[in-house]
């Protein structure tokens, strides 16, 4: 009896010490994607019009075109004229990928 009350009281402190060996393990993977996701949040909202301006600016496909971009709090506005689908679709990608930009708001149209 004595020998079972050891391996007994010997079982439960290894699983306690296993369990909270288990709960200090960092949080891994998300962690990075939250740090990703507050570093976006923080970018200023002229800095994300002038990032986008530029992207927009650097594509020789749209470059000559006069395209407002306005920010608030992240959410990017397009408003102008192109000449072609593809051209928008160019800078709606480009828009994207730029610091900063949570959604795009495309008021961009084609001329006739």
């Amino acid at each position: 009896m004595s020998q079972y009350r050891g391996t007994q009281f010997f079982s439960i402190v290894f699983f306690s010490l296993l369990l909270l060996t288990a709960c200090n393990k960092p949080p891994g993977n998300f962690e990075g994607i939250q740090r990703n996701i507050s570093n976006a949040v923080n970018v200023a909202d002229g800095d994300v019009t002038k990032n986008v301006k530029i992207a927009l600016d650097g594509d020789i496909a749209i470059n000559g075109f006069d395209i407002s971009v306005t920010t608030r709090k992240g959410d990017v506005r397009l408003v102008g004229v192109v000449n072609a689908q593809t051209q928008i679709d160019t800078a709606v990608k480009l828009a994207k990928e730029a610091d900063g930009t949570h959604t795009i708001n495309n008021k961009l149209t084609i001329v006739n």
